[in-house]
């Protein structure tokens, strides 16, 4: 004879089991439509090696970037605490939820880490202090650091320039990059654009 406990409990595990089955299917619907919204983006975004009219640099790659970082950027450029007129035009224009849908596609373009260890800096000393967060040892930190590897030489300048000069908050960098030269600038990024890593992602794919 069937209970109405057994009944009960059968029900729940049903319940749960389609519940984790349907995580995948969610994700998948966020990278579609982060595809479709990411068609303004890719104006940009989608070109390699297009510039920022002024000042002028190399936009980034977000190829293989972290969701959570992208995710970050965009609600701080919506925020106002990263100064880009487009950007903030842009990052305003979306709600929690194209954000998520956008980071997800993003990520999703290819396979990116920084799998960079203290040796790997050898002769690039001031990024030494760089691989604590951005790299190996920093797969644990929380909230997760962007990827370095691959991206623009430029726009890494620009980006530690604007840290080191307060024109970009909320964050640890601030205060990191407070202290460095323009000459460690210089080497940090022309060490982490020489590695494999983000991509300019296909704006057909």
């Amino acid at each position: 004879m069937i209970t109405k406990t057994y009944c009960t409990a059968a029900f729940l595990i049903l319940a749960l089991a389609g519940a984790f089955e349907a995580q995948p299917v969610r994700a998948q619907d966020d990278t579609d439509q982060g595809r479709v919204l990411a068609y303004t983006c890719m104006g940009c975004h989608g070109i390699e090696g297009y510039r920022n009219a002024y000042p002028s640099y190399r936009v980034p790659r977000l190829g293989g970037q972290k969701s959570a970082y992208i995710k970050s950027a965009l609600i701080a450029y919506r925020n106002g605490n990263r100064p880009h007129p487009t950007m903030q035009a842009q990052g305003g224009s979306l709600s929690d939820a194209d954000i998520d849908q956008l980071a997800a596609w993003f990520e999703s373009r290819a396979t990116a880490s920084d799998d960079v260890v203290a040796d790997d800096v050898a002769g690039f000393a001031p990024a030494a202090v760089c691989v604590s967060c951005h790299g190996v040892a920093g797969a644990a930190v929380e909230p997760q650091p962007p990827v370095l590897s691959g991206q623009q030489e430029e726009y890494l300048v620009h980006a530690l320039g604007q840290y080191k000069v307060g024109k970009r908050t909320g964050t640890v960098m601030a205060a990191f990059a407070a202290g460095l030269s323009d000459a460690d600038v210089a080497t940090i990024a022309a060490f982490y654009a020489s590695r494999d890593g983000l991509t300019t992602p296909d704006k057909d794919r």
